[in-house]
């Protein structure tokens, strides 16, 4: 038997050309706050008034930091603030208590040799003797 798998489960079903049932509920929204304006507002004040709601509107409906919507972005941030904090700090046992070490300074293992001229003639000797023998 052959079956149809679901391959884009993490994409949600555009309903609307390219909208989603979510963006189209947020267009929804944005559109009655723009009519309740409308109606309680003269014309100028309603326009001054939906800026905020239009930008509000298109950045809920379509902008995801971090790949989240960002409303769950909105409600972290009230619960992170309005929620206790609390810090709990525990000591550490003297087991895990770092050990403090003396550092012993090492010496190299080998000392640097100092070439002089004379060294320097006698490995130019040897260099000019392999390369007439080769």
């Amino acid at each position: 038997m052959i079956f149809n798998i679901p391959q884009f489960i993490d994409k949600e079903d555009k309903i609307v050309g390219p909208f989603t049932a979510k963006q189209l509920g947020w267009f929804a929204a944005g559109v009655a706050i723009i009519l309740v304006l409308y109606a309680f507002l003269d014309t100028v004040s309603t326009v001054i008034a939906g800026i905020p709601v239009v930008l509000a509107v298109l950045a809920f409906a379509f902008l995801k930091p971090n790949g989240q919507p960002l409303i769950y972005f909105v409600i972290y941030s009230v619960f992170f603030l309005f929620r206790p904090k609390m810090f709990i700090w525990k000591r550490q046992p003297e087991l895990l208590k770092p050990v403090k070490k003396t550092v012993k300074k090492i010496e190299p293992l080998r000392t640097r040799k100092e070439l002089t001229d004379d060294r320097i003639k006698e490995i130019a000797k040897l260099l000019d003797r392999q390369q007439a023998g080769n």
